[in-house]
């Protein structure tokens, strides 16, 4: 764990800069003027086709996103496995046969419930 210690002090002051930099110097030395234009949605360049806010977004979106997030995550978790196949045997074959398993049947569920149509 000794061997560690440094390499931990050493990641906590490098993410402690950027954080400070950003919550603590960054709003004293800002420039601060708001005005109408500035509040204002900005689409292009252009007159904003609507108010802002005055519509929702479809859960759609939130639901692809939730499942993007979660197949990216599993699909990170296959990376190790593939690496150390090997080593692990059929005991790690027939665990990742299992997890996959596992996804697909996430997957199917998604698809029956028609999380992945946009009409």
């Amino acid at each position: 764990m000794a061997n560690y210690s440094i390499l931990l002090i050493a990641f906590l002051i490098v993410l402690s800069v950027p954080v400070l930099t950003i919550f603590l110097i960054a709003p004293l030395v800002r420039a601060s003027r708001p005005s109408k234009v500035k509040l204002e949605p900005y689409e292009c360049g252009v007159e904003p086709a609507s108010v802002a806010f005055d519509h929702r977004f479809s859960v759609r979106y939130f639901l692809v996103a939730v499942l993007f997030i979660i197949f990216d995550v599993e699909t990170i978790f296959l990376f190790p496995w593939a690496i150390r196949l090997e080593q692990l045997g059929w005991f790690g074959a027939i665990e990742m046969a299992i997890f996959i398993a596992i996804l697909l049947v996430g997957y199917f569920y998604a698809w029956k419930r028609k999380v992945l149509t946009w009409v």
